[in-house]
């Protein structure tokens, strides 16, 4: 049963007044409690509740024209944008690189439209299966993925059996619809039974001072979810507002927004972006959702995932550290600077020292540069876009982001309308000696900020 306040915040019933500019704290750990928010497990993001706020303040309750504004996240994640927009009536598109990200953000928009019925057999049907397991023979069609590695064995064997038996089940699936639903579930709890865990990076139990899984009920785990997951779309089906009524005016796609936006998004101006790009903090979703891509068949090969690694917003220290030096494609003197100086530290260490970082650092902002010239070319005149994104400290510089984008995102034709801090402290990876995460002082504290930008 959901509280009160769970309707309140999902729903987005508590508004605030439209063209009133005030972001509550974006926390997503309140996502934790709410029905379709919850269903995959992600590292960062925003509240649902910040969305509504950004909602409220720049689209109109009632369109003028009859027909919805469009809303676009173009670094979708799990899909916090997408999903809070389309209950609360908009159109919405969102671009997610990581295909495990995607496939649940895809899922979750298309909530409304989804057979309750059928799912809910589906669930009946593995549970009636693993009841009966035990006097069951069942001849195994899946197997550990072939390109997939572990510092240790993934899944102990006695879990390991389940999980065969699972994929394969889910595999005869014909309803794609159906089979997405599954999948999504697996990969959302997959990591909670094996011999690996969230601290919050990927690593293995032992190494976070937890003891192996050698044996866990996994289908009762996943079908625990499961019915989670059919409670949430029944609640979203009877008593949620209506969203959007065709299913064509959500989409997902799984590529990159700058290479992509304009040939996916022609003559569909949008009227509203929100997003929160991946942070200058060198955190690797890639690698951190590796078990999903293999286990779902969502990658085969590693030139795969270092595809990915190249396609990613902002790159990773480990892809650019041993190129020649990044020349930047913008121009922006204090951050030049910033740049120059970090390059100069630690010379000694070569690409794990300063120039390694400055490669890293260069290529991050020259990614901006690329998603504000493509945020101008699809947004509508007047459009609003909201970036969520906070500071970071490299070798112990601080680079302001948030100024830093507003900057890049003037000199590529959009105007900057605020710089609005919604977090004065924060936890999370700075990288390199800062005063969170090694103690060392240097005045400087991690802080989140929204960045509002409009098209002219």
């Amino acid at each position: 049963m959901l509280t009160s306040e769970q309707i309140e915040l999902f729903e987005g019933d508590a508004q605030l007044p439209a063209k009133e500019v005030l972001f509550r704290d974006p926390s997503f750990l309140e996502n934790k409690m709410l029905p379709v928010h919850r269903w995959v497990p992600w590292i960062a993001g925003y509240s649902a509740s910040f969305v509504n706020d950004v909602l409220a303040a720049y689209l109109p309750q009632e369109p003028e024209d009859g027909k919805n504004g469009l809303v676009l996240d173009p670094f979708a994640g799990v899909g916090t944008t997408l999903v809070q927009a389309m209950l609360n009536g908009y159109r919405t598109v969102g671009f997610e690189i990581n295909p495990y990200a995607a496939l649940a953000a895809r899922v979750k928009v298309w909530v409304s439209f989804l057979d309750l019925g059928k799912f809910g057999n589906l669930i009946s049907s593995l549970e009636i299966f693993n009841r009966r397991r035990s006097s069951l023979q069942h001849k195994a069609q899946a197997g550990v993925p072939k390109g997939f590695r572990s510092r240790i064995p993934f899944f102990s064997p006695a879990v390991q059996q389940q999980v065969v038996f699972i994929l394969d089940f889910i595999n005869e699936i014909e309803d794609e619809n159906m089979r997405d639903l599954f999948r999504v579930a697996f990969g959302s709890v997959m990591v909670s039974f094996s011999n690996y865990t969230y601290e919050p990076s990927l690593g293995t139990r032992p190494g976070a001072g937890k003891p192996l899984i050698v044996n866990e009920n996994a289908i009762a785990i996943l079908i625990n979810k499961l019915w989670q997951m059919f409670r949430d779309m029944e609640w979203v089906q009877t008593h949620s507002r209506p969203p959007s009524k065709q299913r064509e005016s959500h989409q997902v796609f799984n590529a990159n927004f700058m290479a992509a936006a304009e040939r996916e998004l022609p003559g569909s101006p949008v009227d509203l972006m929100i997003t929160s790009p991946p942070y200058m903090n060198n955190y690797h979703y890639v690698r951190n959702t590796r078990p999903q891509l293999y286990w779902l068949s969502l990658v085969n090969e590693s030139s795969e995932l270092r595809q990915l690694e190249e396609e990613n917003f902002g790159k990773f220290w480990q892809t650019v550290r041993n190129e020649i030096p990044v020349e930047p494609i913008f121009d922006n003197s204090k951050l030049n600077r910033l740049i120059q100086k970090l390059g100069n530290t630690r010379q000694d260490k070569g690409a794990y020292g300063g120039p390694g970082w400055a490669n890293y650092v260069t290529s991050y902002f020259n990614d901006a540069v690329r998603f504000f010239h493509a945020l101008k070319n699809v947004l509508k005149p007047q459009g609003v876009g909201v970036i969520v994104v906070g500071n970071s400290i490299v070798q112990g510089i601080e680079f302001k982001v948030d100024e830093s984008l507003a900057e890049l995102a003037e000199n590529g034709g959009l105007i900057p309308e605020g710089i609005h801090q919604i977090r004065q402290k924060r936890v999370g990876a700075s990288i390199t000696q800062s005063s969170v995460r090694r103690g060392q002082k240097n005045g400087a504290n991690l802080y989140e900020s929204a960045i509002v930008v409009k098209k002219p």
